[in-house]
């Protein structure tokens, strides 16, 4: 698959093949599906917790004797029926995580890049460095690209401090490294814009 490679001025500057196994397959919405569930599953911290009868602040004695009075029989005043009781099967601490076998969750990251360069919404740039950690700088390359009002992920090969500082300020702006690039990253974003060096790296990652 043949994609154009641009500055960051705007301008042309040559072509790029890019692996049709990764860039220009046929997409999936189920696997898709799965990955993003289990991802969001696994950001869960799962440490909701309520307290059982036998945690409350309440005395064990039992309130009043168990026949008699005519009122109904009771045992203590953490009972999850009295105010201030316990709670009756509330939520506990629990680990939602659960894997997704690394071919599936490789492939609907495929399915969702094929997605992006097939509905226009990839962008291949020749260097996304920056001189020096300015938003003024990262605002002039988004504007040259079209893209000042546009939620955007900005992919590089290597982590760069001065590229993330640069556009940590902007609303909807984010920058990934290309092997940490998640299915919900991908997805949130409304264009996706790709350090050329970064294609290489990022095809390795994705390869089955």
């Amino acid at each position: 698959m043949e994609f154009e490679v641009i500055t960051t001025s705007g301008a042309s500057s040559g072509k790029i093949e890019l692996p049709d196994s990764v860039f220009n397959v046929k997409p999936s919405k189920h696997l898709v599906y799965e990955a993003v569930k289990s991802f969001m599953a696994n950001q869960r911290l799962g440490t909701a917790h309520t307290k059982t009868r036998s945690e409350v602040k309440a005395s064990g004695k039992k309130p009043w004797k168990q026949k008699g009075l005519g009122r109904a029989r009771s045992g203590t005043a953490g009972s999850p029926v009295w105010v201030g009781g316990g709670v009756a099967h509330g939520p506990r601490p629990h680990d939602h995580y659960y894997a997704l076998p690394k071919k599936v969750r490789r492939s609907a990251i495929r399915s969702a890049l094929s997605a992006k360069a097939q509905e226009g919404s990839l962008k291949v740039v020749e260097s996304l460095g920056v001189n020096e950690p300015k938003t003024k700088r990262a605002m002039e390359i988004l504007k040259s690209l079209g893209l000042q009002d546009k939620k955007c992920l900005l992919v590089t090969r290597a982590k760069n401090d001065d590229l993330m500082k640069a556009t940590r300020n902007i609303p909807g702006v984010k920058t990934a490294v290309a092997k940490d690039l998640n299915i919900h990253d991908v997805l949130a974003f409304e264009t996706m814009v790709i350090d050329r060096d970064a294609v290489g790296e990022l095809v390795e990652v994705l390869k089955s």
